[in-house]
């Protein structure tokens, strides 16, 4: 099977023989051309790469903290019917833990040092089967008893109030008694029975976890204000919430995890997308020094393409020649680019330390950052359209030089050879 000749020609010129000091400097630019779209390609991957993984951390830290979804009645009211909803939660399919909460803010206070809180009242049996958090802390949830009015503390909340297990601390609810001297806040004295730490500065320094039992009574509910669900899929957590807002009874409010932390997510998604657009911006530089680069080749072998017009080329034949070259150094390129940026992004946790023990330096110290390595996720969502859109460019690039290339007038250019 022969190749056809646009081919073999455009791939001879890619290569670009160095016999004179002129294809010599050619093939530099082309080679420099070469470089930048892969270096661009590499390190689009690699940057999204760490962003994804830094943004996976994030996310498995909120949800050990934080259901999937989270059912509740309307303006913090007790639910109507708990073991109902319950019940018909767990009946969809791609549920596969739920439990009953009571979700209220208090104030926290030991001494003269007050905090603001958010008091969740749980169920210690069910609770490790819709938080990761609850699963790894479960010897220490086991001591929240009904009855005994103990207390689970994020651990930085505990550090700010200076309290450890054991400590007695005084739970004021915003709802007061009104008693004939006035409105009087109701107190409780709660003994603190240990903390725990999710890696989620957010949870850490303002949960409080309690029997959701003691919870009611402290806040004088008839039940949980509502269920907390774990899905197979955290991914599809808004598509099952809509159905189970089709099949449950009752007028009841749902919100999925990303709902929650609706702000935090956009931002982090504005921030890939800039990301993207600036780094796709070095490729697209790299990708227009093709231009350049196929320019000083057609003006370099006007000779070649008048010869090749006297024995019968047609333009469409001249342009496709000079088209292949400057797509064989996009596809070189981006090829080169993809293979490095996935090398780094798979091997980010190797190379990081590695440079860290050379430079003597940390790039996360544990005592700033929560995560203290780089983390790196590649998704193929995002490496397919970066290999397209170079590749996009690199062929857009070659359009007018082979449309310039094939203009050549053979009389004109074999007048002085």
């Amino acid at each position: 099977m022969q190749i056809p000749y646009e081919l073999a020609l455009g791939w001879r010129y890619t290569r670009a023989g160095r016999a004179t000091r002129r294809n010599g400097f050619i093939s530099f630019i082309s080679g420099v051309s070469m470089l930048g779209i892969a270096l661009g390609v590499a390190a689009l991957i690699i940057v999204l790469s760490v962003m994804n993984g830094f943004q996976k951390e994030v996310r498995d830290r909120m949800l050990s903290v934080v259901s999937h979804i989270e059912i509740f009645a309307p303006q913090g009211a007790a639910l109507p019917d708990p073991a109902r909803t319950l019940a018909e939660a767990r009946q969809n399919p791609n549920v596969v833990g739920a439990a009953p909460f009571v979700a209220a803010q208090a104030l926290l206070a030991r001494g003269e040092d007050m905090k603001g809180t958010l008091v969740r009242g749980i169920d210690p049996a069910l609770e490790g089967a819709v938080t990761d958090l609850a699963a790894t802390n479960e010897q220490v949830l086991n001591m929240l008893v009904p009855g005994e009015f103990r207390v689970v503390l994020g651990g930085e909340l505990a550090r700010s109030l200076g309290v450890r297990a054991g400590d007695v601390i005084t739970l004021i609810a915003p709802a007061g008694q009104v008693t004939p001297a006035g409105v009087v806040p109701r107190l409780k004295q709660m003994t603190v029975a240990g903390t725990f730490d999710s890696g989620h500065y957010e949870y850490d320094s303002a949960l409080v976890m309690l029997h959701h039992e003691d919870a009611q009574r402290i806040f004088r509910l008839e039940g949980p204000t509502g269920v907390r669900l774990k899905l197979k899929d955290l991914h599809q957590a808004r598509e099952v919430a809509m159905e189970l807002a089709r099949t449950l009874s009752g007028q009841l409010l749902i919100r999925d995890w990303t709902q929650q932390n609706r702000t935090w997510f956009a931002a982090v998604q504005l921030e890939k997308r800039m990301m993207f657009i600036i780094l796709t911006l070095i490729v697209a530089v790299a990708a227009f020094n093709l231009v350049s680069t196929l320019v000083m080749t057609v003006t370099d072998k006007r000779a070649d393409i008048a010869i090749l017009r006297t024995l019968g080329a047609s333009p469409k034949s001249i342009m496709s020649i000079f088209v292949v070259q400057g797509a064989m150094v996009g596809v070189i390129g981006t090829c080169v680019g993809l293979l490095l940026g996935l090398g780094v992004a798979f091997n980010i946790d190797v190379i990081v330390p590695a440079i860290e023990r050379a430079l003597n330096a940390s790039f996360l110290p544990k005592d700033i950052y929560l995560i203290s390595k780089m983390p790196s996720e590649p998704q193929s969502s995002d490496i397919v359209p970066i290999g397209v859109i170079s590749l996009v460019l690199s062929f857009v690039a070659t359009l007018y030089p082979s449309w310039r290339a094939s203009r050549v007038n053979p009389a004109e250019a074999l007048r002085y050879e």
